[in-house]
């Protein structure tokens, strides 16, 4: 067999160098940064004036980034955001978290390519509806769904579900000593001080 040409293989090289870098980026727990990538790749934070002195603010995570790690950043976003805006505390409206999942299937054995797809709702609610074709070994293309028979009887499939965290917020910004009333008040400056060494920036 001929072996590839020049180009060929460097195109190849720089393929495989980009999928490793891709897989690199993603082993390890979402940074604090702006949001980037989009649906279900999408990790970050961002923000969103509804009036004057409320915002809407969330941080995803990827699928790396613990549900405890996206509600820190969710709050330290809060407060910064406070600040930057001249603002001296912020009350939390509403705070949520969601959960989504993502289902792939993986032939073993060079059984053939698979894809997979799942989606989780919020804490409480949603559903998951996997439904997927792959190829198994000796069998081609079959499809699978999870009410039907045993999906792994040619054991030529690895199935894995990844989770992922969304924290979200609606929160009203003010001056002045926080309501000590109010247990959904914070101070920004506080936040930030307590919050800040823990917080991990990109490289």
């Amino acid at each position: 067999m001929p072996l590839p040409s020049p180009t060929l293989r460097k195109t190849l090289a720089v393929a495989l160098g980009a999928t490793t870098l891709l897989i690199s980026a993603c082993a390890t727990e979402s940074t604090y940064r702006p949001a980037v990538g989009r649906g279900f790749e999408r990790s970050g934070y961002s923000d969103r004036q509804i009036e004057e002195n409320r915002f809407m603010v969330s941080f995803s995570g990827n699928s790396y980034t613990s549900r405890e790690t996206v509600e820190k950043y969710l709050l330290y976003r809060a407060a910064e955001l406070t600040v930057q805006r001249g603002f001296d505390y912020f009350v939390f409206v509403d705070r949520d978290v969601d959960r989504r999942s993502r289902t792939y299937s993986t032939p073993r054995f060079g059984g053939g390519f698979g894809g997979g797809f799942g989606y989780g709702g919020g804490f409480g609610g949603g559903y998951w509806g996997p439904s997927w074709r792959y190829r198994g070994r000796g069998f081609g293309w079959r499809s699978w769904d999870p009410f039907f028979g045993d999906p792994f009887f040619d054991r030529g499939v690895d199935i894995d579900t990844i989770d992922k965290y969304e924290a979200n917020a609606e929160l009203i910004v003010g001056r002045g000593p926080k309501p000590k009333d109010n247990i959904r008040a914070f101070d920004a400056r506080d936040v930030i001080k307590n919050l800040e060494p823990t917080i991990v920036l990109p490289k």
